[in-house]
């Protein structure tokens, strides 16, 4: 389990409870974004992590002294918050990271073998800011804006952004975002009363929505899939985390973050030793 926050990063194990070692690094500013990756090559998980002062942060437990090491930091661009993070492994070894920046960039990395890391392509939107990004399967670029509700496909086979560029308009304002190739769907929070869900390959009009307590403010609120998306789980403004039925729309369960207060980011893992879903 990871942790961030104004004092930086910390690691947990969950079984254990304990906090565990991370070597000192330099403050870059407060964590902003946070996704764990994985090559296929190796079943170790590293940590990438953006900052509201443009860094982007890899960071990697050492198979030596078992604690978190930093291996690899940048600065993007102008130095603008990074708002979103998004992964995938190649069959050469190397990760692909996707960023989003508050002054309307989207970037591809890569991070090598090597751990070098390596542009690949950048363009800056003409009005959207990124909240959430994801690869699609040929390896472009779903984009989500964070105050015009768009959705932006972006190709990355030319590095100058000069190729056409899809967009769809999904509602007036979003949030957080969320993709899932295999079923072809992708959920936004709505930022009015839940989440709601829409098809890939749909012309914008939605599917179903999700529907929660009224929220008292408008906040970006993060939601993902679960169970191989069979379900959605997304935070709250009420300290509760819902799960949904992604085919019939109704909740399944409502777990109890704290009695009042936001849930804004929540993430999910898959034990593949025990078959557990966190």
């Amino acid at each position: 389990l990871q942790q961030s926050g104004t004092e930086g990063i910390k690691f947990w194990d969950v079984q254990s409870r304990k906090e565990l070692t991370c070597s000192p690094h330099e403050c870059r500013g407060m964590v902003s974004c946070a996704v764990w990756a994985m090559t296929r090559q190796t079943a170790a998980e590293m940590l990438c992590y953006g900052t509201g002062l443009g860094y982007i942060v890899f960071v990697r437990r050492s198979l030596i002294d078992k604690t978190f090491q930093e291996i690899c930091a940048r600065r993007l661009g102008s130095g603008f918050e990074i708002t979103c993070l998004s992964w995938h492994s190649s069959a050469d070894g190397n990760i692909w990271i996707a960023v989003g920046t508050r002054d309307k960039m989207v970037q591809v990395l890569i991070l090598n073998a090597n751990l070098q890391l390596q542009s690949v392509f950048a363009v800056q939107l003409e009005t959207t800011i990124p909240k959430s990004v994801a690869f699609t399967d040929s390896r472009d670029i779903y984009v989500f804006g964070l105050y015009d509700g768009n959705l932006n496909q972006l190709p990355i086979s030319d590095v100058r952004g000069r190729h056409s560029r899809h967009n769809k308009l999904l509602t007036r304002s979003s949030g957080h975002a969320a993709v899932h190739q295999k079923c072809g769907v992708f959920v936004i929070d709505n930022v009015i009363d839940g989440f709601t869900l829409y098809r890939l390959e749909g012309e914008g009009e939605s599917v179903r929505t999700f529907t929660m307590a009224v929220p008292s403010m408008s906040v970006p609120k993060q939601v993902v899939f679960g169970e191989e998306g069979k379900v959605v789980i997304g935070g709250s403004d009420n300290g509760l985390v819902y799960v949904f039925d992604r085919k019939i729309g109704q909740i399944i369960q409502t777990l109890r973050h704290a009695d009042v207060g936001l849930v804004q980011m929540i993430t999910i893992s898959i034990n593949t030793n025990h078959g557990e879903y966190h």
